[in-house]
């Protein structure tokens, strides 16, 4: 039980972060990706210190290089699907980058050799179901408001950076299944990742305030309004990831489409402090997917 409370707690913090990244990620700032991986590596970088000073974890060299595959692919998809908020005014990402669950599921039965019982691939397709059934419906709803205004004709355009992050990010998933398979602990892993995050934002900093000599904010306001939910957003990406890595550790095939679904409670906290309306086929889908949540868990107790 302890994998679907954890999985529980990641899709928690993780839409938190979504949500935040969406209200950090104007358009109109081609460098918002960059400013957001200073955020999140920052925050992480912070979080992995506090844990090797009074923590009592630690990681080696080796623990760097076991772990990068995944690093890699999790930081590089994070970057993709950064960059892909400027152009998706609605918020129709989400459901498509996180079919990288069901990515992950498929792969982890094929090459890890696990496999799920009855209920748990009943839950594990409406959770799916339920995704994909979110993607189909706001791709069809940008479409028809792309007719009625020209800004959403980028949208359309955008398509590209969910569906590489889908991709990117399931195969980093199961890479991280199969590290966490006897290759590496989870602590190890974790600050691995964190201080690997950490790198990239010195890099971020670099090319962004140095190189193109941007600033990171330009007044209380613009810190308020635009730095204020990077900031939210790197606490709870740091958060949820903690809970994900022994989630993941503890029962990779069922956690990742599981935690996939955290796209769900993203859309509700859209409905509730954005006040965005909701179709009956998006209320549909979304009781779809917390369906297969139920069934998980209470399958699982």
């Amino acid at each position: 039980m302890t994998w679907f409370v954890l999985s529980l707690i990641t899709i928690f913090f993780w839409s938190g972060s979504d949500f935040f990244s969406k209200l950090g990620s104007p358009a109109s700032d081609s460098y918002s990706h960059w400013k957001m991986v200073m955020a999140v590596g920052l925050v992480m970088g912070l979080h992995a210190a506090y844990m090797l000073i009074f923590g009592g974890e630690s990681v080696t060299g080796r623990d760097f290089i076991v772990y990068l595959p995944a690093s890699f692919c999790y930081i590089l998809s994070m970057i993709i699907g950064y960059a892909g908020l400027r152009y998706i005014e609605l918020s129709i990402s989400s459901p498509i980058c996180n079919s990288s669950g069901a990515v992950t599921a498929v792969l982890c039965a094929i090459f890890l050799g696990q496999r799920l019982l009855g209920y748990q691939l009943i839950g594990v397709v409406l959770i799916t179901a339920g995704i994909i059934a979110l993607q189909g419906v706001d791709i069809r709803l940008d479409d028809e408001r792309k007719h009625a205004d020209p800004r959403y004709t980028r949208s359309a355009k955008a398509i590209i950076y969910p569906l590489l992050y889908c991709a990117i990010d399931g195969i980093g998933t199961f890479a991280d299944a199969w590290l966490l398979d006897g290759h590496i602990e989870e602590g190890p892993a974790n600050i691995a990742y964190e201080l690997t995050f950490l790198g990239m934002a010195v890099f971020a900093f670099i090319y962004v305030v140095i190189i193109k000599k941007q600033k990171l904010y330009t007044g209380m306001s613009d810190l308020r309004r635009l730095e204020a939910p990077k900031l939210m957003a790197a606490i709870s990406e740091t958060a949820g990831q903690f809970a994900y890595i022994y989630a993941l550790s503890a029962n990779a095939i069922l956690s990742a489409p599981l935690i996939s679904a955290y796209c769900v409670l993203s859309m509700v906290w859209s409905r509730i402090f954005l006040k965005e309306k909701l179709t009956k086929s998006q209320y549909a889908a979304i009781a779809t997917a917390v369906a297969g949540i139920i069934l998980l868990g209470i399958g699982d107790a």
